[in-house]
């Protein structure tokens, strides 16, 4: 959406998106404006507990399955296995991306590590597509006024315009952007703890190839997870910075992480907004 200061102030029941890498504060934001009663829809939630569940589920069974004490038990059905993903805490989505390489490390080899990624492509792309739908039901059912669309950092890699047509058409999208000076401590937090993460097929299978150059391995089955996750972080990041661009330009507005680490209620959350609109049409 598009907007001025003043019908930003005279939208009735605002929707806004937030984008960026992991770590720049979404979340930070979506927890503060749920506070403020806000409804915060969290792509990577519904993922989990609508579009993955049902292959989490598969993924811990045949681990189970393995167990003869609980193969008897599952077998029998006299137990039954659930998600429990919390919006504060998406460990099951994160265990079913996984990461690339070396079983014995708790890696995943080549084709099972693609085939989850083009899943969870699917999932991200279907939660994004729902959003109209929860903008409503926030209000008629829950009695939310505003909404936060809290994305994962992986958006600007699906490659699918009619996921950013949605998201401008229905909220307005707000870019928090990692000042120059901040990247390095963004990029080491992330290797500091690796967590599965979301590649395009093309970045990725240039990333791999360079990785194994670069340590003189042969095979994918020779890569340690973690170090590779490490050692691509800082490639990805660089790489996503331009297309996260490329939606803030024509559809959204864009605001500092810095900035938003300083908002500390709803009214500067609503500031902070307004001064990336006023600063867009300068």
């Amino acid at each position: 959406m598009k907007f001025t200061v003043d019908k930003f102030r005279a939208w009735e029941n605002k929707c806004v998106t937030l984008l960026g890498m992991s770590g720049v504060g979404k979340t930070y934001l979506s927890v503060l404006l749920r506070r403020h009663d806000w409804f915060h829809y969290s792509g990577d939630y519904r993922i989990g507990t609508r579009y993955l569940d049902e292959h989490i589920l598969d993924l811990i069974k045949r681990q189970a399955m393995l167990v003869p004490f609980l193969r008897d038990l599952l077998r029998r059905d006299w137990i039954f296995v659930r998600n429990n993903i919390k919006v504060d805490d998406l460990g099951p989505v994160l265990s079913f991306v996984g990461k690339l390489g070396n079983p014995e490390r708790g890696g995943l080899p080549l084709g099972e590590f693609n085939r989850r990624q083009a899943l969870y492509r699917d999932a991200e792309i279907r939660a994004m597509m729902d959003l109209p739908k929860f903008v409503r039901k926030a209000q008629e059912i829950y009695g939310y006024s505003n909404l936060v669309n809290d994305v994962g950092g992986s958006l600007c890699e699906l490659d699918e315009p009619a996921v950013i047509d949605l998201l401008a058409h229905h909220s307005l999208i707000l870019y928090i952007q990692v000042p120059v000076q901040d990247e390095t401590k963004l990029i080491a937090r992330a290797q500091a703890d690796p967590k599965p993460l979301y590649y395009r097929p093309e970045f990725l299978r240039a990333a791999v190839e360079d990785y194994l150059d670069l340590r003189r391995l042969t095979f994918v089955a020779e890569i340690d997870p973690d170090d590779f996750t490490r050692w691509v972080f800082p490639r990805l990041f660089h790489a996503r910075v331009p297309r996260y661009e490329a939606i803030a330009r024509p559809h959204g507005y864009t605001v500092s992480s810095t900035e938003v680490a300083q908002v500390r209620d709803e009214r500067d959350f609503l500031g902070l907004i307004e001064q990336a609109i006023a600063r867009k049409q300068d």
